[in-house]
């Protein structure tokens, strides 16, 4: 007789615990860094809109670098072009462990945040495309509000002290890393420059050369740090945005352990890496990227020219609504049960959080818009439906924060202090 099928467990329910514990320490740095993200935030801002906002435009397109190389950049352009590769190199990392052991590994577990992530990129664009062929403006922003700042939401949760459950922050992680992978793939393929092939191909040997090394078990970072640089200026004289060279790396870094391993070269990397993106590499993106001068005049432009305002509702309305009907559908699709514990308002909440756009979202403008006139409404719109989608999801979470209490306290709970919580063991032996 064949054994019944295994009841498939609920969508947002209890997360394995190995699961469990690796969200938890990507989370981990990922809120301190946020908050660090905010205050870089707002140093910028008010810098920017203070007699000394001369000062700041100087510093940040103050040029240095090795001409002879094609690497005059000003500070402005290397923090976008070079620190954030680190943001991306992490990303891929994540990436990569998503789909060889977390959410991504299986079609069963990757369709839900996949095709929530996927229609939270297309219909913020929509909005955009709408609003902006409506008011006979540009089109070329269309990307802008289609990306998620994992690190600024959680940031926003650590402000707000509340308490999700982990399956919740998973989610939001999962969608995040889906995100940004579209991000970098709209900027590898419609935001290039003139092509140099010569260029392109030796990043690609060095790409391959990487690869190699990672399947010959090669360890010591005195090859990979100079290989690594090379592969990325490489990549940036090429004409692709240096920042697909941190992606690439990513992947091709080993997630799992061999037997005489505590750590994988991915996991290593990750933890020697992810402090220095999460609490400097983006931070110091965002002091000289947010810094936009703020008046009347720009904030009327924001609701009044069509391609900020494309970007405020791509922000604020379409991602809310792409990731939520996304969502809802691919779950009655493929059947799937919503924890009871749960309600679907949980699932709009982490919807409007994602609307959070600021990092990629700003990276993304610079690159549409290189005029910084032009780039200054755009910029100030991502600052605008950013903080906008913040207090909205602010608002829906705390109105369910002593639900998701009681579910925290319930997951962490460790009557016996033997480090592992007690809900997965009267799971394990429900299971006996």
């Amino acid at each position: 007789m064949a054994a019944a099928p295994r009841e498939r467990s609920p969508f947002l329910g209890l997360l394995p615990l190995p699961e469990r514990t690796a969200v938890a320490q990507a989370l981990r740095t990922e809120t301190v860094g946020g908050l660090v993200l905010l205050v870089a935030a707002v140093v910028a801002l008010v810098w920017a809109n203070t007699p000394w906002a001369d000062t700041y435009e100087r510093i940040r397109d103050f040029h240095f670098g090795i001409p002879a190389l094609g690497l005059d950049l000003s500070i402005g352009h290397w923090t976008a072009d070079g620190l954030l590769t680190l943001f991306f190199l992490v990303a891929g990392i994540e990436l990569k462990r998503e789909l060889v052991v977390g959410e991504l590994r299986t079609p069963a577990t990757a369709a839900l945040p996949v095709i929530a992530a996927i229609s939270g990129m297309i219909v913020p664009a929509a909005f955009y495309a709408v609003t902006a062929s409506a008011g006979g403006g540009s089109l070329d922003g269309w990307a802008v509000p289609m990306a998620t700042d994992i690190a600024f939401a959680l940031a926003v949760l650590a402000v707000l002290s509340t308490h999700l459950p982990a399956a919740l922050r998973a989610f939001l992680l999962t969608l995040a890393v889906v995100d940004d992978l579209g991000g970098i793939l709209v900027i590898a393929i419609f935001f290039t420059s003139d092509l140099n092939f010569a260029a392109l191909g030796a990043a690609f040997v060095g790409l391959f050369i990487f690869y190699l090394l990672q399947r010959l078990r090669v360890r010591g970072w005195w090859w990979y740090g100079p290989l690594g640089i090379a592969i990325w200026a490489l990549m940036y004289n090429g004409g692709i945005h240096a920042t697909v060279a941190g992606v690439a790396m990513g992947l091709i870094l080993r997630t799992t352990r061999d037997k005489d391993e505590e750590l994988s070269p991915g996991e290593r990397t990750s933890h020697l890496l992810h402090p220095v993106s999460a609490g400097v590499a983006v931070p110091l993106f965002a002091l000289f990227a947010a810094g936009v001068g703020v008046s009347v005049a720009s904030l009327v432009d924001v609701f009044t020219q069509p391609e900020p305002l494309g970007v405020v509702l791509g922000l604020v309305v379409g991602k809310t609504l792409g990731i939520f009907v996304g969502t809802y559908l691919a779950a009655r699709f493929t059947r799937a049960r919503l924890n009871p514990e749960l309600a679907w308002a949980d699932v709009f909440a982490l919807s409007a959080l994602a609307g959070i756009g600021f990092t990629v979202a700003l990276l993304i403008g610079e690159l549409a818009f290189p005029d910084p006139v032009a780039a200054q409404p755009v910029k100030a719109a991502v600052l605008i439906g950013s903080l906008t989608a913040a207090g909205l999801a602010a608002i829906l979470v705390k109105r369910r924060n002593g639900i998701y209490r009681r579910l925290y306290e319930e997951e962490t709970r460790d009557e016996d202090h033997d480090g592992i919580p007690d809900i997965y063991q009267r799971s394990t032996a429900t299971e006996r």
